[in-house]
């Protein structure tokens, strides 16, 4: 019995490297603000070193600049 072609195959889908990033950063972004959300710090990665960040430090979707690069966080 075959499957019929219901889309790319998993070798595909790795090589999407547009598709992983997007998914990656979609991920990120909604765990931030799941943190944000219920008062919970996050850690993030600035100038060689880990820092905390509180709920209120924690940026928005909004805050982002154009590339969706945060300067140091997530």
């Amino acid at each position: 019995m075959t499957v019929p072609n219901s889309g790319p195959t998993p070798a595909e889908r790795v090589g999407d490297l547009d598709r992983i990033e997007r998914a990656l950063r979609a991920a990120v972004r909604d765990a931030l603000q799941r943190h944000k959300r219920d008062g919970d710090p996050v850690a993030v990665w600035r100038e060689g070193r880990v820092v905390w960040l509180g709920p209120d430090q924690i940026p928005t979707a909004g805050d982002e600049s154009s590339d969706g690069k945060e300067n140091g966080t997530p």
